[in-house]
């Protein structure tokens, strides 16, 4: 039994080199290659029983190539960037031959009459008429046959993903949790401070004796301020900011958004409190805590939808990629320069 299995590999392995040979001298013998002839088209690359030629590649490259030469680069760093795209292309182009013959092996089909309301779905989406979307395909250089083509291939490899990778994920009650757990910046509750100052500004080249002087002013500021004098009327009198003028009002904000030394002045503090002086970047300050705002953060339940949906997208990804890898390694491919 065991003899009969490595002959049958010898003979697979002897079929992919006659495969590999013969295309390689059907790719040789494409186009003449007598003095003055045009070499019009040649296979780039074997993908098991199909092959890409070099004008399918300079097809799907031309727009990134005509991209590329807009950009200003140099002839050496244009010929760097055609060359890596080039190989991107081509890596696409084989993975979609991979996908084609699955489908193929799949018996996946796609009916006229579900391109047809694909179709109908992006007029819809667009606001397009069949006038304006056929228009459009032109201006691409699309006729509507060879664009119903591509959309065809185009939903047959969705179809493909969803049968092989889609249609297996299941997301659990238990992921969506833990993913709302750890993302509590985003679902979680936050507190804002609704914040308002007093400004007197030191200047660079002062002395100690004249920080002292500004020190001692808006000490007795803060001291006025404690005994019920109203922050309005003291701000209108002293204080320096550009925003004396609307109240010192400066707004609100969580407390990661503030300096460390306000944040630890001000976390504790409840609506209507001050500060103590605080010696900042600006100058001498006192702050008031004009409001606290809880806002409450989105329950599991409301937010469940979007969490299953952000998990499922991540492992189509990873499944995706891992899925097409195990399909490049079963798959007998040649790249010919």
């Amino acid at each position: 039994m065991q003899v009969r299995y490595f002959q049958r590999i010898v003979k697979h392995s002897a079929l992919v080199l006659l495969h590999t040979f013969l295309l390689c001298m059907f790719n040789f013998y494409l186009i003449p290659a007598a003095e003055g002839t045009e070499t019009v088209d040649r296979i780039v690359a074997v993908v098991n029983d199909d092959v890409i030629t070099l004008y399918e590649l300079n097809q799907s490259l031309q727009p990134y190539a005509e991209r590329i030469k807009t950009l200003g680069y140099s002839s050496n760093q244009e010929h760097t960037m055609l060359f890596k795209v080039r190989e991107e292309v081509l890596r696409k182009l084989i993975d979609e031959k991979i996908e084609d013959q699955r489908i193929k092996h799949l018996n996946i089909v796609m009916s006229e009459q579900e391109v047809d309301q694909t179709i109908e779905r992006i007029k819809e989406s667009n606001y397009l008429t069949d006038e304006e979307f056929r228009t459009g395909l032109k201006a691409e250089g699309l006729t509507i046959d060879k664009y119903r083509e591509r959309l065809k291939a185009q939903l047959l490899r969705s179809k493909l993903v969803n049968r092989e990778i889609k249609s297996k994920i299941v997301i659990t009650n238990e992921d969506i949790k833990t993913y709302y757990d750890s993302h509590s910046e985003k679902y979680g509750g936050e507190t804002k401070y609704h914040l308002r100052n007093i400004l007197m500004r030191v200047s660079p080249l002062a002395d100690a004796i004249e920080k002292r002087r500004v020190k001692e002013e808006i000490e007795a500021v803060l001291a006025k301020l404690k005994n019920g004098e109203p922050f309005e009327n003291l701000v209108a009198a002293y204080s320096e900011s550009p925003l004396a003028s609307e109240g010192g009002d400066l707004g609100l904000f969580t407390l990661d958004k503030l300096s460390p030394t306000l944040r630890e002045a001000v976390k504790d503090l409840k609506a209507g409190e001050l500060t103590p002086v605080l010696d900042t970047e600006h100058g001498y300050q006192i702050f008031l805590v004009q409001e606290v705002i809880q806002i409450p953060g989105k329950p599991l339940e409301q937010v469940t939808p979007e969490i299953e949906r952000i998990l499922f997208d991540k492992i189509v990804d990873e499944r995706f990629q891992a899925w097409l890898e195990e399909l490049r390694e079963q798959s007998h491919i040649k790249t010919i320069k």
